[in-house]
């Protein structure tokens, strides 16, 4: 399922950090896929997880809840597409690359593991950790 978030990755717009998301049903097959577009769409919310999630919705037969569904990315989400996927009843994220300085599934913040909320997401990170951090590292390095 990462490995299917780096094909989306690989899609993104050369302007945009090439973060990939899937998502996948219960059954394991493919409801929708995107790719960072912040640059693209000129919207600070174009991250790849949202985007994801709400074609997923689009496609999903039961509104905005996608109970059962898997989120695959290659980065750590940030807070707020770790609040989107809660909020979405996500069951299971899956994710590569950690994300340090704004990751919020355990990183700087653990905002899927919050007792406080009434969902409360599987999480398995580090998934490709290296493919995905080296996706990362290039655009950066192209950058600098």
């Amino acid at each position: 399922m990462v490995r299917a978030a780096l094909a989306a990755a690989a899609s993104a717009d050369p302007r945009d950090v090439p973060v990939g998301a899937v998502v996948f049903d219960a059954d394991g097959r493919e409801l929708a896929r995107a790719a960072n577009a912040r640059e693209a769409f000129g919207d600070p919310t174009a991250h790849a997880e949202v985007l994801a999630l709400r074609r997923a919705a689009q496609v999903h037969g039961d509104g905005w809840r996608l109970e059962g569904a898997t989120l695959a990315v290659t980065l750590e989400p940030c807070t707020m597409c770790a609040g989107a996927l809660v909020l979405a009843r996500v069951e299971r994220l899956l994710f590569g690359a950690w994300e340090p300085k704004t990751g919020a599934v355990g990183s700087l913040w653990d905002v899927v593991r919050d007792r406080r909320l009434n969902h409360r997401p599987q999480v398995r990170g580090g998934i490709l950790e290296d493919e995905c951090a080296a996706l990362l590292d290039a655009f950066f390095h192209g950058r600098r």
